[in-house]
């Protein structure tokens, strides 16, 4: 059964949108190479919000660096703005982060966060949007 989401657009819709990257990672479960990323090592204050539909997804306070190659964070801004599922497109099972909203594919949560939360939520940068404060 499909997950419906408050955001619902066509492919066509967000092909207009999205650059073909965002639509790729966002709408297609995609991965940007590591260290690619425009956020990887972005270390300004502000929010990171969803680039296909503009939710708040995740705060500076929340990044670190984790040498993954990705933008990380310890913690979603706040309850309910992303969704974890099950994902065993490779082989293996992992959690994949989506953005609460619309459904766009955000990266993936481990649990190996070197922080209290002990989270790792390992972010594509191209399904990010930065507002610096």
């Amino acid at each position: 059964m499909k997950q419906s989401f408050p955001v619902q657009k066509t492919d066509a819709e967000w092909k207009k949108e999205l650059t073909p990257e965002q639509y790729r990672v966002l709408r297609e479960a995609g991965t940007e190479r590591p260290f690619t990323g425009i956020y990887t090592d972005n270390d300004k204050p502000g929010v990171y919000r969803c680039a296909a539909c503009g939710a708040e997804l995740f705060t500076s306070e929340s990044k670190f660096h984790s040498g993954c190659g990705w933008p990380s964070f310890d913690a979603a801004a706040k309850a309910g703005t992303v969704v974890l599922r099950s994902d065993n497109s490779i082989g293996m099972t992992r959690t994949e982060v989506v953005c609460a909203s619309c459904g766009g594919h955000l990266g993936h949560l481990f649990d190996d966060g070197p922080t209290a939360t002990g989270m790792r939520y390992c972010i594509n940068s191209a399904a990010l949007e930065f507002k610096e404060k």
